[in-house]
């Protein structure tokens, strides 16, 4: 995704911020069974995504930052190191990127986001600073900030893999098949755990959820050739 340099970004930002800010989360409408509201990791997309731009490998030589032409396979060595240490499919990680590819990385974007989004996400994986903090409990990144998310890739990966692993934790032990595994935590990280329970009991999607679930299926394939890489 080639994201345009200095700070015209922000100006996008801010004729966006309206359209973004009255995108409701995918807990809406959905009966969730404990009082606790559950932290979502990513939340729901601009009406017309940002498409990542197509990009070689990056090289040691290359003068540009990681953000200036980004695409997820660039990080294919930490989705496979930090998804095996999280126990959970890398296909399915690299695909929530590919997922969460559609708005700029440049941090300096992110941050001004920030001062106008009451909710911002952070990183390339999109993550809420309540799910950040408590995915981090008892982790080796346990002392890293939120902050740090959108300077580092690596952080923002190894994160977004707890997090998918604890949503696993929290699947139940019956489910109604209306929805595989991965599928099921790919609702998850977009709608929150709760949301997540009940679709494994039966209950389908939301527009929302559901429009999250359709492109990680287009991202699927994709997801597994970056991973060659």
């Amino acid at each position: 995704m080639q994201v345009a340099k200095g700070w015209a970004w922000v100006a996008v930002g801010i004729l966006v911020a309206g359209a973004w800010s009255a995108c409701s989360d995918d807990n809406a409408g959905q009966p969730v069974t404990n009082a606790t509201p559950q932290p979502t990791a990513s939340k729901p997309t601009v009406s017309t995504p940002i498409a990542p731009k197509s990009a070689g490998q990056p090289t040691a030589t290359s003068a540009e930052p990681w953000y200036e032409d980004y695409d997820p396979a660039h990080f294919a060595a930490d989705v496979r190191r930090y998804a095996k240490q999280a126990g959970i499919n890398p296909q399915l990680l690299m695909a929530i990127l590919y997922n969460e590819s559609y708005k700029p990385h440049d941090p300096k974007f992110e941050r001004q986001w920030a001062e106008v989004d009451s909710d911002p996400a952070f990183g390339i994986a999109n993550m809420h600073k309540p799910a950040f903090d408590e995915t981090k409990r008892g982790r080796p990144f346990a002392q890293r900030k939120w902050e740090e998310l959108p300077d580092n890739p690596a952080l923002a990966i190894q994160a977004a893999a707890w997090h998918l692993h604890d949503l696993a934790e929290r699947l139940p032990a019956k489910r109604a098949g209306l929805y595989t595994k991965d599928e099921l935590l790919a609702l998850g990280y977009n709608a929150g755990g709760g949301n997540m329970r009940i679709f494994a009991r039966g209950r389908k999607a939301g527009p929302q959820a559901q429009s999250y679930l359709d492109r990680l299926h287009k991202n699927w394939e994709k997801s597994a050739e970056a991973l060659k890489s």
